[in-house]
């Protein structure tokens, strides 16, 4: 069988409102995003993922949509929207776009008029639900904090659900009639010429209709909304309608942000027959999670997230899943800041993330700055956080007992708005992301760490970055890097990340001592042809190898038998 057309391809997400501003207003737009596309073609991307740029209020950052067929003003015109699909496809890139429909805005004509008539047709899109002994319908606590049931405006004891802010109600997809209009809606963007979606918080659509309280897992007796979702398999008429409806006649490419699901039912939604093309994988995002708050989490521990890459990458093969693999996104803090510790920061320690992460089987998810190294941002005050997470967090924290320099610190470290500062182009005034103010600040260190600097630079990250994804592509190498098997290696080493792509007659070794300290690896079998190295040579004599702080290499094997 032939693969599907996108594998093999490198994926790069762009956040428009912090990636190139074209008019001076601070917000990042679709012509700056346009005027950027060479420079994202030399790179090596293929594939553009495109956050939200539809008509919305910003409460949760485009995340809250008013109008799915119209592109905010912020952003530019619907014009500049199809100029950016042309020019995309000129250059031998497709473009997908986010499909929001868990929720919508609360500015959203549908909602505005299920509040004027919860009774009505546009109250069946939406739910609407009685409250309970003078408070709310359950104990439900939303992903921002707080109740996830909202008084409706002049009804007595009437309560709208949402999953995240009380300004994003949540769609009622048990109602035909909605997800009529949601089909409608995804087949005018695709016939526009888009290749399809990232399909966001997905997995949430389906709802316990039951609305029963759950068990408390904080002192406030609220229960986290995402342990009352319910693994059960009817969401599959949902997403199997909008396949069939919309996405396989259009030959449409989709990866599903899809938490909580077991792993057997992987092929359910990611594989050769499953709802989506691909599915993230976010398991090693979560290897220091203890809690359900921030002030709670622990630094990430080597081996937790070597194992998480290892589990994951295995039980995506068995499943017949080619994942979606990424070190950073709008949704988490900088890679370089969570998987490096401060200190270890640098090129070495950056290059050795980005070869571990864009040789995995599967295809790799770049966010915006990665290829530069662009790190967490040193946020000083919680006055500079504008995440609405971010701040709930942070409530959190000192609620929890920690002090406000605690509570800065967690917050710091794990907020969105580090990946959400302006993309870094130039050493000048704001990064050179725009001539006027940036809507959040830049980092400091972008006197450093920007694109022009790096392209002038033969040794930087994005040097790196190009060799790397031009490897990855190479045609040569394709039967391995893009199509072959995934295997771990040298699991049993304390310092050493390790495995192999292989195929019939080939196979590479993608090898890293990730540590701040030099390591000797027991190495009998012949070193073959070093395709990559971050460090100008590799050290061994016979029986082993001596690897850098931080040395990455990859070490290409060929011939009939090839050892796994």
């Amino acid at each position: 069988m032939a693969a599907p057309w996108w594998h093999g391809k490198v994926a790069y997400q762009i956040y428009p409102k912090s990636f190139c501003d074209s008019n001076g207003d601070g917000m990042g737009d679709l012509p700056g995003v346009r005027s950027k596309l060479d420079y994202l073609k030399e790179l090596g991307v293929d594939l553009l993922w495109l956050s939200p740029v539809y008509v919305s209020p910003m409460v949760d950052q485009g995340y809250d949509i008013a109008d799915y067929r119209q592109i905010d003003p912020r952003f530019g015109t619907m014009e500049d929207m199809e100029a950016l699909i042309r020019e995309s496809k000129k250059r031998g890139m497709a473009l997908i776009m986010d499909l929001v429909v868990n929720h919508c805005s609360d500015q959203h004509p549908w909602f505005q008029a299920a509040l004027r008539d919860p009774e009505g047709r546009y109250g069946r899109y939406f739910y609407f639900k009685e409250g309970v002994a003078g408070g709310p319908p359950n104990n439900w606590r939303s992903a921002f904090g707080g109740s996830c049931w909202e008084p409706v405006p002049g009804r007595n004891n009437l309560y709208y659900f949402h999953t995240f802010a009380k300004e994003q109600p949540d769609l009622n997809w048990e109602h035909p009639e909605l997800r009529r209009e949601i089909c409608d809606m995804v087949n005018w963007w695709l016939d526009k010429g888009i290749s399809g979606f990232r399909v966001d918080a997905i997995i949430n659509i389906k709802k316990d209709l039951s609305w029963r309280s759950g068990p408390p897992d904080s002192p406030d007796g609220t229960c986290s909304v995402f342990q009352m979702l319910p693994k059960t398999r009817e969401i599959g008429a949902f997403l199997g309608e909008l396949k069939e409806t919309c996405l396989t006649p259009h030959g449409a490419f989709t990866v599903g942000e899809v938490f909580d699901i077991t792993r057997d039912r992987l092929p359910e939604f990611g594989g050769a027959e499953g709802y989506f093309s691909t599915l993230f994988d976010f398991e090693h995002c979560l290897v220091n999670q203890t809690g359900v708050h921030w002030y709670q989490h622990q630094p990430v521990r080597f081996g937790p997230w070597r194992e998480a890459v290892f589990r994951a990458q295995e039980e995506a093969q068995r499943g017949g899943v080619y994942p979606a693999n990424l070190i950073e996104n709008h949704d988490q803090p900088r890679g370089a800041s969570y998987f490096i510790p401060a200190e270890d920061y640098g090129f070495h320690s950056v290059t050795a993330l980005a070869t571990l992460s864009l040789l995995l089987r599967g295809i790799p998810f770049l966010y915006q700055g990665q290829e530069l190294g662009m790190c967490n941002y040193p946020f000083a005050s919680p006055e500079e956080f504008d995440d609405l997470s971010t701040r709930e967090q942070y409530a959190r924290a000192l609620a929890g007992g920690r002090t406000p320099e605690q509570a800065l610190a967690v917050c710091a470290q794990y907020s969105r708005d580090n990946a959400r500062t302006p993309m870094q182009w130039t050493g000048g005034a704001a990064a050179g992301f725009t001539t006027g103010t940036p809507w959040l600040p830049v980092n400091p260190n972008y006197p450093t760490v920007n694109a022009e600097a790096e392209q002038a630079d033969p040794n930087s990250v994005l040097a790196y970055y190009k060799k790397l994804i031009a490897l990855r592509k190479d045609p040569a190498l394709a039967p391995v890097l893009a199509e072959g098997a995934f295997a771990p290696a040298y699991r049993e080493e304390k310092s050493v990340f390790a495995y192999r792509r292989i195929a019939p007659e080939a196979s590479c070794l993608v090898l890293c001592n990730y540590a701040a300290a030099p390591c000797e690896l027991a190495f009998a079998q012949p070193v073959g042809r070093v395709l990559l190295n971050n460090y100008p040579e590799l050290a061994q004599e016979p029986g082993s190898l001596h690897l850098k702080p931080y040395q990455a290499v990859v070490l290409e094997q060929r011939g009939p038998g090839v050892r796994t």
